[in-house]
């Protein structure tokens, strides 16, 4: 899967919350000006994906343990298994991503 520059800003711009009367990403002149107060940045967004990728992998764990014991519908599983998967390729996308810049950062001469 590949993530392209734009595709990565304006994602990061959503989950910030900014950019939807900015343009892409809310990034331009009033970048500053338009940031929510409150907002904590990269980090913060990243802890916010983590978590919502563990409550996801969590809730497809407890679905299947519900379906072994019978008590379970197989559909809300695979719904369950299926929003799991996607929010752990968006964190390994998110990651690699991060990765590649820092390897891109390292190989600069200074």
């Amino acid at each position: 899967m590949s993530i392209g520059a734009l595709d990565a800003m304006t994602a990061y711009g959503r989950a910030l919350g900014v950019g939807a009367e900015q343009g892409i990403g809310g990034l331009g002149e009033n970048a500053a000006a338009a940031t929510p107060k409150g907002a904590g940045g990269f980090g913060t967004m990243v802890e916010s994906l983590v978590g919502t990728t563990a409550a996801a992998l969590r809730t497809a764990e407890s679905a299947g343990v519900k379906q072994v014991a019978g008590k379970g519908d197989l559909i809300d599983v695979v719904t369950a298994m299926g929003a799991a998967e996607t929010a752990l390729d968006t964190v390994v996308a998110v990651r690699d991503r991060m990765v590649s810049a820092y390897s891109e950062i390292m190989r600069l001469q200074i």
